[in-house]
């Protein structure tokens, strides 16, 4: 697929893959959803990623990484299914640690039908430079029907930039006071 393009997919049960080469100094990378209802999360409990792995619906799962013969894969289930109806679109993003996506060679996101393996969509990302977040596709409800669209939309201030720009909240760090001066 192309970015910007989209294309049907079955309401079923899916397994999204972001995959990347691996090796050596390629920075590890994250795979997370986002559920949003008009535009937005309803709150922090619509974001699933690795240290919140499960959305309270079941409708989406991390899954977790795997490393097969110099390739890295990190995967996230998606039943659409049992995605709530006032959730429009389950966004499919990654973020990078200990570097940029221009550092990270052959970044794609597959979609599966969970059951059988066969591949619905895939978008492969690439151009990527300083970005060190990413929204890669998104599904989305259509006319009573689920599509899947290639986004490719980078963050360079990362996955607290994603998540903000998604209305989730971003605890502040924390910040020590000043010394006080001396006599």
């Amino acid at each position: 697929m192309s970015k910007g393009s989209n294309t049907p997919v079955p309401a079923t049960a899916l397994r999204v893959e972001v995959g990347w080469r691996s090796g050596p100094g390629v920075p590890d990378a994250d795979a997370s959803a986002l559920l949003l209802a008009g535009g937005k999360v309803r709150s922090d409990s619509d974001f699933v990623f690795y240290n919140q792995p499960a959305h309270s619906s079941g409708a989406v799962r991390h899954e977790g990484k795997r490393e097969t013969g110099g390739r890295t894969t990190d995967t996230v289930l998606v039943d659409l299914t049992r995605v709530e109806p006032g959730i429009e679109a389950v966004i499919l993003a990654a973020s990078c640690d200990g570097g940029a996506f221009g550092q990270v060679p052959d970044l794609y996101v597959e979609v599966q039908d969970a059951a059988s393996g066969t591949a619905a969509a895939r978008f492969d990302s690439a151009g990527a430079t300083t970005e060190t977040a990413f929204v890669l596709g998104e599904f989305y409800r259509r006319q009573g029907a689920w599509k899947f669209r290639a986004v490719g939309q980078g963050y360079s201030s990362g996955l607290e930039g994603l998540a903000t720009d998604y209305g989730i909240s971003v605890d502040e760090p924390q910040r020590t006071a000043p010394p006080a001066p001396t006599a």
